[in-house]
């Protein structure tokens, strides 16, 4: 059936769902999800679920921060009781410096669907990206309770032990996510930089090593390189490897202005140029 609104948001939230996961290249998969949930609603407008797609899309991939307020307020509108429409919310309030109002929203997508992995971990991403990491470090530890072999908190939940030094914690974290994730590049790159904050540089020279010899075979989101290569003193490759993010539209860079992993890139010229060209500086 050419007309049923609800398949076309299916294929978009297919598409839209391996950016962030899986080890393709965004322009390869959030332009086919940006049409498809764009032709959802030509059948349909009032279907929450593709307006919340396009508010991930517009957050990840487009940088256009009003367009995906629009978008998530209006699948908010349109069904409030959908966990979903709220995660969208609080993800583009979060990257863009809103860290109470994405909490909030975040609190009511739990509140929605408390058994949801995806809501629960985001939440306590969102919690990390606010600096709250004590309260984030509770939160994906109730996450893992609900389900132990969920690799992406145990990412998210490295990153906020990174942010409490603890870092033995951390690089445990990115360990599991690394082998539960099947050998994903991003947990990988995590654990090359918290070995280095750790004082082994020597690992973090392997893991860069790694990395490198993985994207001759495939793709490797530039900003994991780019993030390893600064903490490693490359400055000079870490900004080629953060330039190709941004012609790759690499959606890490969504969360450059809040990520505490950044935070010594910032004072760099460079930096505030490639902050400026995503709309968040």
């Amino acid at each position: 059936d050419p007309t049923y609104a609800l398949a076309y948001f299916g294929l978009a939230d297919a598409y839209r769902s391996l950016a962030p996961t899986s080890e393709v290249p965004s322009k390869d998969t959030l332009p086919q999800a940006q049409a498809a949930a764009t032709k959802a609603l030509e059948l349909d407008e009032t279907l929450a679920e593709p307006h919340a797609t396009l508010a991930f899309i517009h957050t990840w991939y487009d940088w256009d921060w009003s367009a995906a307020e629009r978008e998530a307020k209006r699948a908010i509108e349109l069904n409030p009781n959908w966990s979903f429409g709220h995660i969208a919310y609080a993800q583009m309030l979060s990257v863009t410096g809103r860290s109470q109002e994405a909490i909030a929203e975040g609190a009511r997508a739990v509140e929605l669907d408390p058994l949801s992995l995806i809501i629960n971990a985001l939440n306590g991403y969102h919690l990390h990206l606010a600096r709250r990491d004590d309260e984030a470090i509770a939160r994906l530890k109730k996450t893992l309770e609900l389900d132990s072999g969920f690799w992406i908190a145990h990412q998210f939940l490295g990153m906020a032990y990174i942010e409490k030094k603890m870092y033995p914690e951390a690089i445990a974290e990115f360990n599991q996510a690394v082998k539960l994730s099947g050998g994903n590049s991003e947990p990988l790159a995590l654990n090359g930089y918290g070995s280095v904050l750790s004082g082994d540089t020597a690992k973090g020279r392997a893991v860069l090593q790694e990395l490198k010899s993985l994207e001759s075979q495939r793709y490797v989101p530039p900003s994991n390189l780019a993030l390893l290569s600064y903490v490693l003193g490359e400055k000079d490759e870490a900004f080629s490897w953060l330039e190709k993010a941004y012609q790759d539209r690499d959606i890490r860079l969504c969360r450059l202005k809040v990520d505490a992993k950044w935070d010594s890139m910032r004072s760099e010229p460079r930096f505030v140029e490639i902050l400026k060209r995503i709309g968040l500086q």
